[in-house]
C-alpha cells in the first residue's frame, strides 16, 4: 500500500464508534473525495456501524464504492500464526 493512500485511511481501532465517524467527516471535510474505512478481526462490526452511521446520518450523498474482504495471516505470542479477517470499505462523495 502506498503512503498517501494512508492519508483518506481510517483504520478502526478499539476507539468509540462516532470517534472514527468524526475522523471520516473530518476528511470529508478536507475536500477527499473517497475515504477508505479499514478494520480486521472483531472490529469489523464497527467498521461497517462507522460507514452506516455517516452514510444515513451525516452525508446523505455518500455512496459506498467498494467493499473487499480477505484474510491476513497475523504472529500471535500464545498461538503462533493465526489467520484473521479483515475489510476495507470504500466511501466516496
Amino acid at each position: 500500500m502506498a503512503e498517501n493512500d494512508n492519508e483518506n485511511t481510517v483504520f478502526i481501532g478499539k476507539k468509540e464508534t462516532l470517534a472514527y465517524v468524526l475522523a471520516v467527516m473530518a476528511q470529508f471535510s478536507d475536500g477527499k473525495k473517497e475515504i477508505k474505512i479499514r478494520a480486521r478481526g472483531r472490529a469489523i462490526q464497527k467498521a461497517v456501524d462507522v460507514a452506516e452511521i455517516v452514510r444515513s446520518k451525516f452525508v446523505h450523498d455518500a455512496k459506498v464504492k467498494d467493499i473487499k474482504i480477505a484474510t491476513e495471516q497475523v504472529d500471535s505470542e500464545s498461538r503462533g500464526k493465526v489467520n484473521v479477517s479483515t475489510i476495507e470499505i470504500s466511501l466516496t462523495k
